[in-house]
């Protein structure tokens, strides 16, 4: 992840951007940029047991936080069942997070389109080739079939691939310290708009 130039810092006197994403916009590379955020996605299993993973996170804007995946996956009949959706963004060092909570929705289309563009060619053969079938072979089968599949496709956006956007109903941005505790930012959104209130990190 891209280093940012931070405008705000959680630890200095002042008050917070009224909108988080001001504050999302200054921690998180641009859209544009190649090398996108790894973050925990968690969602509630079908049994009802928590689960989670890592995904990337593709875009953000006012419509919410971009992730894509396999609509094979199991997030995603997790999410048919519940669209509700936690995201971590944890920095190296451990030194920031950044705690996101709300409602999934579905991408739209062309958004989906232009993260399928922005991917590399080992993550879009990935969408067309990894599958649970292909995991149940043995390793020498796994690898020719892996070599032989043909690049040029690869540019034809995978049937499987769906994208989802999680519309955040709460962030809470947490900053470590040096020389002092750590301390979060958080921000619920109400019918009013957003509110902040510092707490314990």
């Amino acid at each position: 992840m891209s280093a940012a130039v931070e405008l705000f810092d959680l630890h200095a006197d002042g008050t917070p951007p009224a909108d988080p994403l001001t504050l999302a916009r200054e921690w998180l590379p641009a859209d544009d940029e190649p090398d996108r955020p790894q973050v925990t996605l968690g969602t509630l299993g079908t049994d009802g047991c928590p689960d989670a993973r890592t995904v990337l996170l593709t875009a953000f804007d006012e419509t919410g936080f971009a992730f894509h995946t396999s609509a094979a996956s199991r997030k995603v009949a997790e999410l048919a069942a519940l669209p509700r959706a936690s995201m971590v963004v944890l920095w190296p060092g451990f030194t920031r997070q950044l705690v996101l909570r709300g409602e999934v929705v579905p991408d739209a289309a062309e958004s989906v389109a232009a993260a399928w563009a922005a991917r590399s060619d080992h993550l879009r053969r990935l969408a067309w080739c990894n599958t649970d079938e292909l995991a149940a072979l043995n390793r020498d089968e796994r690898l020719r079939r892996w070599a032989a599949a043909p690049v040029g496709p690869l540019r034809t956006q995978a049937p499987s691939w769906v994208g989802y956007r999680l519309q955040p109903v709460e962030l809470t941005f947490w900053a470590g310290g040096v020389d002092s505790a750590s301390r979060r930012l958080q921000y619920p959104r109400t019918a009013d708009g957003w509110r902040w209130r510092h707490l314990a990190g």
